[in-house]
């Protein structure tokens, strides 16, 4: 039988497989490296980590240092992963955006390990509002910009 705190638990890995799909859902959709399957096992997996820090750590009355020295080493080597899509060319670089993305998606994996799921929430709907939109935005300003040819504004050539 689950206890409480065991609900609980489920329902953070849960928000974060959540969390996951929703930002791969984007990635997939644009055609990118990274997708729903990548990001809800990064997300997934954080989480996990997060959850199983604070249960030891609380075993042994270490709760803040331990989770501490898990997300601090999390964070560290999710960049590895979000490296690996990064593509540079000699005119354009590509993966910036994917790259975030798995960055992002392990810090939400770890808040919703912490129970954050109020920041997670908003979180997620600000990053898939800032991908959806994020283009559109940036070529009307881009647009706007070749009009007044005194804004000393470049194209971005990022691709991503």
């Amino acid at each position: 039988m689950l206890t409480d705190a065991d609900r609980i638990a489920l329902l953070h890995l849960a928000c974060a497989l959540g969390a996951g799909i929703a930002l791969g859902l984007n990635r997939d959709l644009k055609g990118k490296p990274i997708g729903v399957r990548t990001l809800g096992l990064v997300a997934l997996a954080c989480c996990t980590l997060t959850e199983a820090a604070l249960q030891f750590g609380t075993a042994h009355g270490q709760t803040s240092e331990v989770v501490s020295r898990s997300v601090q080493g999390l964070m560290a080597g999710i960049g590895f992963l979000g490296g690996g899509v990064i593509l540079h060319t000699p005119s354009k670089i590509h993966g910036l955006t994917t790259a975030a993305m798995v960055w992002l998606t392990a810090a939400l994996g770890v808040a919703c390990g912490l129970g954050a799921l109020h920041i997670v929430a908003f979180a997620v709907i600000a990053a898939l509002a800032l991908v959806l939109l994020g283009g559109p935005f940036e070529r009307t300003i881009h647009r706007w910009a070749s009009r007044d040819k005194t804004l000393p504004i470049e194209a971005d050539t990022s691709g991503d």
